[in-house]
Formats: structure tokens, sequence, C-alpha cells
């Protein structure tokens, strides 16, 4: 039997403050968790979501140093506008702070003492890369060389990107500083460490017996964990960005990442409570759920229950609901290749539509497996579903309203078998959607919001009351008051899913209640209310709009290949005596055609200094004839003489092919005569 708690603890993964969110992120953490706060607020029930910006690490220095500012100016510029970008979409936080602020520090700098007076870390001396001329010890990222798998060389000290490989920095060949361009030495340094092996007895109790209700994919990566054997992991690096390590001898040391980032949310939830955070962290009837992508399943199954049972006074998490990776467009999110779609970008391109995105979002979800997000399936679910369906019959039966009974909801009079067989079907959807909203099964849930609006859609289209109006206005009323009950029912089914949406169909219906509890009752609209004139809940995406996205992907594809293009391998050496019996020169474009029936071919007349000679060159595609006139070229001028398309060719114009393919012309870039040898 499930346990009855008092008051519900929600967080959400904290992102990085080196680069703005991307629907990745919504979808794997944000969306879920606010479909669920939102759900738990409609039921009255006491909850608190607490998230905040993550801005310490690595990737955070990396960025600092890459654009020569201080981590700081990063993180600032980053978190204002992920938490901007969370505010729009309607991710409705209690607070989102972040782990640069005093009261953080505090917190997590007092985590870490209590467990240091406990005793429950080990000190270790190890040898670490060293870069002598920056003067600093290395972190993995800033070490880059050589993967020994792929032999990809600019592999990370803890992962190869080409092949995915995770890697120690000594594994590297090769191995330089990211910092300075050096080759590192390895030099000593102490570390303190959390023992987890010290805690895989309890671990594996408490996950593998006590919490089988978990998803699949989290029980078993715990799984996996946990049966290879736990090692102690450093809680410290050398680091001048962090929080620093409160005990002696530990100067120029921070507390790693992962180590002080969890603790944000206690920090958090401090900095909204005061004097109740308590409350939600050390009451055993408190749920803590964590919301979170796959990526981060260890460090809150494993690592940070750990933290938490060695400090010995905080609950642990009830449910950890983690999503696997959502892609795009067939290929994986990167941020370094900026394949995404960042949400800040979305908001400027697609004003107003939050809804259609959440909603799109959470259809697709990744909740079992990797999903794919495409332009094409956001436009058919936004077309062929929101518009279609949801839109249409809220539409009609406003509409309708309005054009019959002067917007007033009208008496319900006796009701038909079809009446009764369609109240039937959905009096079921709240039991249906609660189920599966508390086992984090949005998807399913979304779908049944979506069945209401169906049910409701069919019944309008059967029941005809456009054409009864002429007949039979006591039967239009009793349709048009159950069409309405409906339409107040989707209001609230689906509040958490598209609260922009749901609050102008509220709105729409002048609802003065918003209460999980009424969801299938069908009497929420008392009769002769007076609704508010309708509007259009969501409009048709065209194809012109679809096309745009599609191509700005394209462009950032082709942009990504240009940057990694690599030149083509050096041919054959020749002597010198070889090449110097090439006559390169310069000549002036007198006159510049196409050639008839060949699609490559231009036909050139150059003063060449000597006369004029004609030179046919296949640049057709790439140049314009009228564009070359008056340009000096360079030719070689004592190639032999061939014929193409029945024209003699005198030499041969040079060329340079760029990494896209395109051809340009080999120019010199000060005036010179024509005949001009190039030496």
């Amino acid at each position: 039997m499930e346990k009855k708690f008092k008051r519900t603890l929600v967080t959400t993964a904290l992102p990085y403050a080196n680069g703005p969110v991307h629907i990745g992120h919504l979808a794997g953490v944000y969306v879920p968790a606010d479909i669920y706060t939102r759900y738990l607020r409609l039921k009255g029930e006491d909850v608190i979501m607490i998230g905040g910006s993550d801005e310490h690490g690595v990737p955070i220095t990396l960025k600092a140093k890459a654009e020569g500012v201080s981590p700081q100016v990063i993180v600032d510029r980053y978190h204002n506008i992920i938490k901007k970008s969370f505010e729009e979409f309607g991710i409705s936080f209690d607070i989102y702070s972040r782990t640069s602020s005093e009261i953080h520090h505090k917190t997590a700098s007092d985590f870490f003492k209590k467990l240091y007076e406990k005793g429950e870390f080990i000190e270790k001396t190890s040898e670490q890369y060293y870069d002598e001329e920056a003067q600093q010890f290395l972190a993995d990222r800033y070490i880059i060389g050589t993967c020994p798998h792929c032999h990809n060389e600019r592999a990370y000290g803890d992962q190869c990107e080409a092949c995915g490989t995770s890697l120690n920095a000594t594994d590297l060949i090769n191995p330089k500083s990211a910092i300075s361009g050096s080759t590192p030495v390895m030099r000593e340094t102490k570390h303190w460490y959390l023992p987890l092996d010290k805690h895989e007895a309890f671990l594996k109790k408490w996950i593998l017996e006590d919490h089988k209700e978990w998803k699949p994919n989290v029980y078993g990566q715990c799984k996996s964990w946990l049966d290879m054997g736990l090692q102690p992991r450093a809680v410290s690096r050398d680091l001048d960005w962090g929080v620093p390590v409160p005990v002696e001898g530990a100067e120029g040391k921070v507390l790693y990442v992962w180590f002080d980032a969890p603790i944000g949310y206690i920090s958090n939830t401090k900095e909204l409570l005061p004097d109740k955070w308590e409350l939600y962290w050390k009451d055993k009837n408190t749920k803590l759920v964590h919301f979170i992508g796959k990526d981060n399943i260890v460090f809150h199954c494993i690592v940070f229950p750990a933290m938490l049972k060695a400090e010995g006074s905080y609950i642990l998490p009830d449910n950890v609901p983690a999503n696997e990776f959502l892609n795009l467009e067939g290929d994986k999110i990167s941020t370094s290749r900026n394949w995404a779609v960042w949400l800040h970008e979305y908001l400027q391109d697609f004003p107003g539509k939050q809804d259609v995105l959440r909603y799109v979002l959470t259809a697709n979800a990744p909740e079992t497996k990797d999903n794919d997000f495409t332009w094409k399936d956001f436009q058919a679910r936004n077309n062929n579903e929101l518009v279609a369906v949801l839109g249409n019959f809220v539409n009609r039966a406003l509409v309708l309203t309005h054009k019959y009974f002067d917007g007033k909801v009208p008496a319900c009079g006796d009701l038909t078998e079809y009446d009764k067989q369609t109240l039937s079907e959905f009096t079921g959807v709240k039991a249906e959607m609660e189920s599966y909203l508390e086992h984090y099964r949005f998807r399913d849930a979304l779908k049944e919001a979506m069945n209401l609006a169906r049910i409701g859609n069919k019944y309008l289209a059967d029941t005809e009351p456009w054409k009864l109006a002429k007949t039979d206005m006591n039967r239009v009323a009793t349709i048009l008051n159950l069409a309405l009950q409906i339409s107040a029912n989707l209001a609230i089914a689906f509040e958490p899913f598209l609260p922009f949406s749901a609050k102008k169909l509220r709105n729409m219906l002048n609802m003065q209640i918003v209460d999980w509890n009424v969801l299938g009752h069908t009497d929420i609209l008392p009769e002769g209310l007076q609704l508010n004139p309708a509007e259009l809940l969501f409009e048709k995406i065209e194809d012109s709009t679809i096309e745009a996205q599609v191509q700005k992907l394209l462009d950032t594809k082709k942009a990504n290949e240009l940057k990694n293009h690599k030149a083509a391998p050096v041919r054959e050496n020749i002597s010198f005596e070889d090449f110097s019996k090439l006559d390169i020169r310069v000549g002036r474009v007198l006159e510049c055609i196409k050639v008839p029936k060949a699609d490559k071919l231009l036909q050139f007349k150059i003063d060449d200094g000597l006369g004029g000679r004609t030179i046919v060159s296949g640049i057709a595609k790439h140049y314009a004839p009228e564009d070359l006139v008056g340009k000096n070229v360079c030719f070689i001028a004592n190639l032999a003489p061939r014929k193409l398309k029945g024209i003699e060719s005198q030499g041969m114009i040079l060329s340079a092919e760029d990494a896209d393919g395109r051809l340009i012309v080999i120019e010199p870039a000060d005036e010179v005569r024509p005949g001009s040898e190039v030496k």
C-alpha cells in the first residue's frame, strides 16, 4: 500500500549556467515536473517546486576563459536567460535560485563540515596533471589529447565527444593543457573522497528491494552500478571557481560540482522558506521527488542519497522519475554543435505558442526510451490535434451558445440515451488521469485529457445542434449545456499541461472555480451564467513557418560541417624542376559567356598582354558571366590547348575550392598588368 504524505517537495535538475536551455531540457525535466506540481496544486495539496542554476564546474570556467571574462559574468548572463525562459514557458517554480548565492555557499560548506567532522570522508593523495606554465592542476576538461579508441585529436580528459567513450585523462595520447597548450606533468595533490562502497549494502536494500516501483530505466541503471561495486568518489578538486573546501590545508580547492549542486535543492528551499525549510527536508511525512534526465540518475539515486544518509537528518527521495533523451530531427541534441531548438529563440519565432510546444513535448515525451522531435510532427500535432480537436470543439460550443442563447449557459433538459452514453464515457477520466499522473506517466495522462475533447467533438458532430435549431430549441439547449460542461472539464483537465490555454478557456467560460476535485462533474457551469466572447484557442501553423525552422537547422548542420572541415591531404611531392615548368600569369577578363548546352562551362576572352587568348573553365555554377568581366585572374599560360564543346581552350583559370564546394577564382590583391608572371 502506497504511503500517504502530508506534503510534497519537487526538485528539478539544475541546468548548467553556461548556455541557454533547449527543448531537450524542457521535455526531459521541466515540463514533467511542472505538470506534476500543477496537478498537486489543483488538488489543493501542499507542494513546492524548487529549481535553480548550477553555476560551478569546469564548463563554466572554460567558457569564461574562452571569452576572456570572469565566471561570474558567464553565470549572471545565462542564469537570467534560463530563468526568463522558464517563466515565459509557465514552469511554475516556487523559487528559481542559483548556486553562486551566499546562502548556497554557506549551506554546502556546512554540509561538508558536518560530514568531515563525523569522519565520513577519506583523504587520498594522488597524482594528477599539472600545468607548469599556468601553475595549476588541470581538471579533466582542461586536458585535450588524442582518443585511444577513435583517434580523434580533440578528445577531452573525461570523454571523447567523437565516439562517446568515457575516458580518464591519463588515457589520452599526447595530452595538452587547454589553458596554455603546454604538455602537463604529473604532480601529487590531496583530496577528500566520499566512500560510496561504505553505503553499498544500504543502497542495495533501499533501491533494489524497497523501490521496485521506480521506472525501469532508473532501476536498471542503479542496479548496473550497484552490481559493478561502488568506489570512493572525490568530493573536492583543484579549481578556483566554486565553494571553497572549508578545512585547513585545502587552499586552492573547491567542492566538486557533483557534491555542491544537489545541495542547491536544500539551499534554495532555505532561501524560499527560512523558517520552515526543515519541514520539507527532514520530516518523514514529506514526499521528495527528483525530476531529472537519465544522465543524472547515478547522482540522484546513489550519490546524493549516500550524502544525505551520511549526514543523518534528511529524508531520502521517494521517487526519481528520470526521462530518457529527446533527439532533434534524428540527431542527438548538442549545445556545442548548436543542434538544438533554444527556448528563448522559440519564443521569438512562435510568440504566444508556449502551450503548443508543451503539448508536443509531452505527447512525444521520452519517458521510457529516447524520442525524436521533428518540426513536421510539431506542425501535425498542432493542426490535427490542438486546432482540429480541442480548439474546434470548444469554439463551436461557445460560438453556438452566443448565437442561440446570447452567450448564457442554457438550461439542461431531459437527457437522451445518447447524452447519457456520452457522459458515461468521461466519468472515469478523473480516476484514469490521476493514476497516470501519480505514476509519472504524463504522456498517457495527456492522451486521456485529449480523449475528453474527442468525446465532445463527436457529441456535437453527431447531435448537430445547428440543424435542430430550426425545430427544437429545448433540445439545442441541452446539447449546448452538456458541450459547455465538457468544455469546463477540459479547462481543468488541461491546466497542468497547457496552463496558458486553460486560463484562456476559463476566462471565456467565466469559470470561477479551478479545482481538480470537480473534474468529471456535469454541473460546473450554472444555468444562466454569462459567457465571455469566444476566441480561438489555437491557430493553424503553415508549411512556410515549418520550412523556415527546418532551413535554420540545415544551415546549422552546414555551418558545423564547414567548422569541422579538414583540408584534403597534400598530393605526392613533385620536384622543383617540374614546378618551374608551369607558366602562371595574370590576365584581365574582357568577355565572358555561357557555353551553349554545357551547364558547367564558361568561355573567357582574356587579355594576356600578348594579343589575347580564349579559355574555357568549368565554373558556370559558381559565377554569373557578367560578374567576371573586368576581373584580373590567374591562369596557366603554357598548358597544351584542348577542345571543350568544340572550343579550343588555351590555358586554365586557377580557382580555389572552399569547404562547401564553392569555386573562387584566384585574383591578385593589387592591380597588375595583364601578362604579369606569378613567381
